[in-house]
Formats: C-alpha cells, structure tokens, sequence
C-alpha cells in the first residue's frame, strides 16, 4: 500500500569501511554545526529587528508589509535549513505543507497568505530562536576540535610560545612533575583524549541543533503525514473487510445455486426413484431392481459432486499436505492439460494458502467452462514481497474484473487477503491471471 514517506537515503558507497564513514559523517556534522553558527547570529538579528518593527508600526499599516516579508524571508532560511539537516539525518527532509490562496484570489489576499500560515510562522520562530542550540554546539564543537589538535601536535607548536615561571604550568600546578617533556606528554594525553570523544561529543552537538530544527520546521507536517498514513490504512482495512464480505456472499450464493442445482435435484429424483422401487417390488421386481441400479448411480454421481463442491471451500489435502500437493491434486483433474509451476515446499499461513488455492481452482475453472484453450500454465512462486500466483491459457480471451463478470467475486476474495489482482486477457489472445498475495 502507500507509504507516505519517501525520503532519500543519502547511503554510503559499501565499499567504504566503518573509519572511512565515521571521519565523513565527523566532517558533515563539523560543518554543519560551523556553518549554523553564523546563519543563527544572523537570523535572530535580523528577524527580531524586523518582527518588531513590524509589530511597533502595525498601527500605521506599514508594519504588515513588514511583517510579510519577514516571513517569506524566514522560509527562505528554513528552506535552506532543511537542506543542510538531511547528510546530517542520513535522509532527505521532505519540504512541508504551505497553505496557500485559493485560485482566483485577489492580489492583496495572496500577498497576506503567509500571515495565516502557522508552519511559516514556525519557520520565523526557528529562526529567532536557534541561536540558543546553536551558540551550545558550535562552543562544543570548536573546543573538542582545538583540544584534540592543539593536544596532538603540542610537540609543534609548544617551543613557539612563552612558559610561565616553573611551578606555574599546569602539570605542574597537579603535582605532575616538573620539565618540557612532562608538560608535553600531559597536553598529548588531553589531545588523546579530546580525539578519541570527538566523534560522539561533535554527532550529540549536531543532533542537538538538527533535532530542533527538524521539530519546528518540520514536526507539524510529519505529524499530518502520520495522520494522513494512518487515515489510508483505514480506508484499505475498511476496503479489505468489504471486499472479504463481498467474497464470502458471493461463494455463498454460489455454494447455494451448486446445491440447488446439482445434488439437491439429484437428491429429489433419488427419493422419487426409491419411492417408486418400493412399488415395483410387489408387482415388478425385475423393473424395481433395475430402479435401485440406477438410484444407486444417482448417489455416486451426487456424491461426486459434493466432494467437487467440498474441495472449493476447503479440501482436506490442502489443510494436510500443503497448497503445493493441493495445486498437483486440482491440475490433475482438470479437462485441459495443465503445466504446473510450483515449488512452493513450505508451509503458509491457511488464509494465503487458501486464497491462492481458490485463485487456481477458480481459474481453472473458468478455463475449462469458457476459454477454448488447448493448455494452460500454472505459476506459483514465493519472492521477497509475498506469493505471486499467475494463471495463462491459449484461448479466446475476454475475461475482466468488471462486476457482473466472473472474476470479480475472486477479485474481491484477493483483495480481502490484502493482495491485488490483474487480468490481462486480449480478444483472441488468450488470458493471464495474476494474483499477489503479501505472506
């Protein structure tokens, strides 16, 4: 079914090692935090000049074009911020949901859209306030980067700079010693240090200030696509508990018109030809025999034909050996030849094995009843996604899924499984069922 969320994986080459990716995504994170720094400064001066200037000259109604082109301006920083989060997230951060003006509005309303949008206003509050996440991460990131580059190559730079007195350098402030090579050995292990917690002190940094622009700039539309989601998958449940009612009538009035016309007729002419067998008896025993022979092949052919009706509902071969036994069993009775495909070995869930069971058998069916096919090909396989049953015949084609055709009860029964199913049957050039049932 639908999904509503399609983002794009910004996925590493797999021929890159877990190090290679570790120092890429240390470099995304770095930059973006460096970068966001500035954006914020920017953002919270410009945008709180402008807001309440806009807001202090409302009264004289130059501060609403104001206001308005505060707004538009603070999309613009969103939209650039939710490009810059998603190498950041590893995906693609969908553009959200902006309201506006109805076709054929006035220019003024169109101009004065954005004041009644609140996803824009987010945009702005983004924008005032993200200098706080970002002012966190970026003091972080810049001293977990100068310690571990200051501390690792100390032995570079430390004859470059004066020294306090002795006893005045912090080694020897902690009581570690006194000499060049003791303070030089300390500021390396503090590089050391610094270098091995810069990965998850510059990745908590970037999610601290990613994580607050995702929430305002992009919270309010998740949360409509979740609503949306959840919206369709009632619409298919409430689709697939209709169709699963459609199907269960329809092989109930089926079921009803077999009896009626098959066994039960056999069953009054039974009880007629023994009603008159017992006449005959007294007067004809030769005719009464003859009678109860022929009530006797009544009973055979009615029996026959209620085993044929028992194995459209649930034959005992399929709920004990399994749909690929089940399919041998009804390919073989089948009046054309039929070239069977169906390694399926394991076992499924009863309610796949049964629909796919009923796809063939009705189909097979309807092949020999209406298609003048000399042969027809069964496929049932097993892939990533479910079972995937395909029915193809030679014959004259014109089947549909259109209600009042034969195929719809069956559509109906694969949609009540949650699968989907497809004729392509050309005049003259035969027919292929398919049927794509989720395991």
């Amino acid at each position: 079914m639908p999904s509503v969320k399609d983002m794009t994986t910004y996925a590493s080459p797999t021929q890159r090692s877990p190090l290679v990716r570790l120092a890429r995504q240390v470099g995304i994170d770095t930059q973006y935090v460096l970068i966001g720094f500035p954006i914020g400064i920017l953002t919270v001066s410009l945008f709180s000049a402008l807001f309440w200037t806009g807001v202090g000259t409302l009264i004289i109604w130059v501060g609403l074009p104001i206001l308005v082109a505060t707004l538009v301006t603070a999309r613009g920083f969103a939209t650039l911020e939710r490009a810059r989060i998603g190498p950041v997230f590893g995906q693609k951060v969908p553009h959200p949901y902006y309201k506006k003006a109805p076709a054929g509005a006035s220019p003024l309303r169109k101009t004065l859209t954005p004041l009644s949008d609140g996803q824009t206003w987010l945009d702005m509050l983004h924008g005032m306030f993200r200098f706080i996440p970002s002012t966190i991460s970026f003091s972080l990131v810049v001293t977990w980067w100068a310690g571990a580059l200051g501390g690792l190559t100390v032995v570079l730079w430390d004859w470059s700079i004066p020294h306090p007195p002795d006893n005045q350098d912090l080694p020897e402030l902690l009581g570690m010693g006194d000499g060049t090579a003791t303070r030089l050995l300390f500021y390396f292990a503090c590089g050391v240090f610094f270098a091995g917690t810069l990965y998850p002190v510059v990745r908590a940094s970037a999610l601290l200030e990613a994580y607050f622009a995702r929430a305002l700039l992009n919270g309010v539309n998740d949360l409509r696509e979740q609503v949306a989601e959840a919206n369709a998958a009632r619409e298919v449940a409430q689709q697939q508990k209709a169709a699963a009612v459609s199907a269960e009538a329809t092989a109930l009035r089926r079921l009803e018109r077999d009896i009626h016309d098959g066994p039960q007729q056999r069953l009054v002419r039974l009880a007629m030809d023994l009603g008159r067998a017992e006449q005959q008896f007294a007067t004809d025993p030769e005719a009464a025999r003859a009678t109860v022979a022929e009530a006797l092949t009544q009973t055979r052919e009615t029996l026959d034909e209620l085993r044929a009706l028992s194995r459209g509902i649930a034959p005992p071969i399929l709920v004990d050996r399994g749909l690929q036994a089940a399919l041998t069993a009804l390919a073989s009775r089948c009046t054309i030849p039929v070239d069977l495909d169906a390694p399926v070995a394991e076992r499924l869930e009863p309610a796949v094995e049964s629909t796919a069971y009923f796809v063939v058998a009705e189909a097979l069916t309807n092949v020999a009843k209406h298609s003048y096919a000399n042969e027809v090909h069964v496929s049932v396989r097993r892939n990533v996604s479910g079972l995937l049953v395909s029915i193809a015949d030679d014959g004259v084609g014109g089947a549909s899924l259109a209600k009042g055709h034969g195929l719809a009860g069956l559509d109906d029964r694969v949609r009540a499984a949650g699968g989907v199913l497809d004729v392509d049957s050309p005049a003259g050039g035969g027919t292929r069922l398919t049927a794509a049932l989720p395991v």
